[in-house]
């Protein structure tokens, strides 16, 4: 009797665990769907303040994991503002002051224009898989979409983020909601994709909402106005002549 108890314990456990997928495969399905070697988009980002909304829009180019560049359009008073992205450096170039700047180490850190983003957040390029492993631990409805629910633990040290809470969409492969943690365990940062939509073939945020849990504050919204993947883009604008162009 006692040895069909244990079967049926065991048998059980089985298929308890056997409902869930295997986490780095969920991660690479999501690195397929949201990474391209080079991608050229514009959005508006808004900071939104306990008094004023601050709207900016951007252009950005990014070729691979190491190259990218930003321009910013919108205000007329953030004109002109450009990013330049080279490996683990940073350029920025200020119109206004007429000066190129590096941001570098802790600095990384700081807010991007007055936004929840870091220079790190938007300095992210690489795929998800190649920097964290990841475990499936539940799953949950989230905004009508059945998702799992994913922890993710850093592989190397000098990441961001050491853990972080995900939940994948199961049909759509992006990660409708997340929580980003330190070291310590403190909560950082949250995001949460409030519209999706389709371009070529691949499903994209049109709509994301990204919180410093730190600071008070509703968050900054970055909105997609388009997208292109697999665009030849010119070598010269990942250069630092292009800063002063």
């Amino acid at each position: 009797m006692k040895k069909l108890i244990v079967l049926i314990i065991i048998l059980s456990c089985g298929l308890i665990f056997a409902e869930y997928p295997d986490g780095n495969t969920i991660l690479q399905k999501i690195d397929d769907n949201m990474y391209s070697k080079q991608v050229v988009s514009t959005m508006q980002m808004i900071v939104y303040g306990n008094r004023v909304n601050k709207t900016m829009k951007l252009k950005s180019w990014s070729e691979g994991e190491e190259r990218s560049f930003s321009e910013y359009l919108f205000p007329p008073k953030d004109a002109g503002t450009k990013m330049l992205k080279l490996g683990d450096d940073l350029w920025i170039f200020e119109p206004e002051a007429d000066r190129t700047i590096q941001i570098s180490g802790h600095m990384l850190r700081q807010s991007m224009m007055g936004s929840d983003l870091s220079y790190e957040d938007m300095m992210e390029e690489t795929e998800l898989l190649k920097l964290y492993d990841a475990n499936v631990i539940g799953e949950e409805e989230f905004n009508e979409s059945d998702c799992w629910i994913l922890e993710l633990t850093a592989k190397i040290n000098d990441v961001a983020y050491q853990t972080r809470k995900i939940w994948v969409d199961k049909e759509k492969y992006l990660a409708l909601k997340e929580e980003r943690f330190g070291k310590s365990g403190t909560l950082l940062k949250t995001t949460e994709i409030k519209e999706v939509f389709k371009v070529d073939g691949r499903w994209y945020p049109k709509r994301i909402i990204i919180k410093d849990a730190l600071k008070e504050g509703k968050g900054t919204e970055i909105i997609f106005d388009e997208i292109k993947f697999d665009v030849k883009i010119p070598a010269i604008k990942f250069s630092k002549a292009s800063l002063r162009k």
